[in-house]
């Protein structure tokens, strides 16, 4: 659980909204620090890499400015007015929309196998991956090996994080048989069409197609790890995801709202607070989407949290669920 904890701080926004012109790598001289000679040592000793091998990689890794600067600032938590119009400008876009369709109609037979061995509704999948990357659109354009050694090895506030991320790297290569010179993703270290950090390529990686390889930019692969995924942390098929409530003021203080905290549905009607439509389950999460002169308030079932256990936000839940509900029609011509 710890690991995740980590992971979805960093990929608190998807890739494509954090897209911009790059600062390009410079070298740097790596082996000048002892944690990094340490590091080498720690790699042959435990790991059985060869020496000459670390090291000549580590020799070519470039030191990037631009990953750093992103984890040395102050962290803010929490989101300001307009949050989620700014945040849907990038997710929930005409583009990204009408890539949801294609996608369901393109990969419907994966998607049905997927929704059929992991007890999971395949629009959500369809959400997932169109948050991610708008379906391998926005994979990522930084080298991997700089990001992490960057990251791993210069003082910020993830550095332990990233320096076993830098270690689960090699090992991924050395797994997969993928030359480490050549992996691109985002700032952060995340690969592919469904943004996976190494260590989490590592444990929820697969080949669904078939074709022998565990590719993080082949579709039909992501759709068996975004099932795997949600399996894993407990989705129930067919189970409410997200309602909006009766709620139409302008700001909502009444009580605490968050993806973490649930509440009875009895103690919310008390509060004034109900579901529009039916929800069917007693207690629910209270969710704030923050337009910029208004709250839009939902009730979020035990299926949004599985969501937000991939990455950490609720306007990220929210989007992937508006995506599903927006194709959720589109498999009757396909049967």
């Amino acid at each position: 659980m710890k690991i995740f904890k980590l992971i979805i701080v960093i990929l608190f926004v998807p890739l494509l909204i954090l897209a911009k012109e790059p600062t390009p790598p410079i070298p740097y001289n790596y082996l000048a620090k002892k944690e990094v000679r340490n590091f080498i040592d720690m790699m042959v000793k435990k790991y059985h890499f060869d020496r000459n091998y670390i090291t000549e990689v580590i020799q070519n890794t470039m030191y990037d400015r631009e990953t750093l600067s992103r984890y040395t600032g102050k962290y803010k938590v929490g989101s300001t007015n307009g949050s989620w119009e700014r945040y849907k400008a990038h997710v929930l876009d005409p583009e990204t929309l009408q890539k949801a369709k294609e996608f369901k109609q393109n990969y419907y037979p994966t998607l049905l196998r997927a929704e059929q061995e992991y007890g999971v509704d395949m629009d959500y999948i369809v959400g997932f991956m169109g948050v991610e990357s708008k379906y391998g659109t926005y994979t990522g354009d930084y080298r991997i090996l700089d990001a992490l050694a960057t990251l791993a090895f210069h003082k910020n506030r993830m550095k332990k994080f990233f320096k076993s991320e830098f270690k689960n790297l090699f090992l991924l290569m050395r797994e997969e048989n993928r030359d480490i010179y050549t992996q691109y993703g985002s700032f952060a270290g995340a690969m592919g069409a469904v943004q996976q950090v190494p260590s989490i390529q590592r444990r929820f990686a697969m080949d669904y197609n078939g074709d022998g390889v565990r590719d993080p930019w082949d579709l039909e692969d992501c759709i068996g790890v975004i099932a795997k995924f949600m399996h894993s942390k407990g989705w129930q098929k067919g189970k409410v995801v997200a309602v909006k409530s009766n709620f139409n003021g302008k700001r909502f203080k009444k009580l605490r709202t968050s993806h973490k905290k649930r509440y009875s549905l009895t103690y919310l009607k008390k509060k004034g607070i109900r579901p529009i439509e039916p929800f069917g389950e007693k207690r629910a999460y209270l969710l704030k989407n923050k337009n910029i002169d208004h709250d839009d308030i939902w009730l979020g079932g035990s299926n949004f949290r599985v969501l937000t256990k991939y990455n950490n936000s609720t306007s990220y839940g929210m989007a992937i669920h508006l995506i599903a509900q927006s194709v959720k029609d589109i498999y009757v011509s396909n049967r």
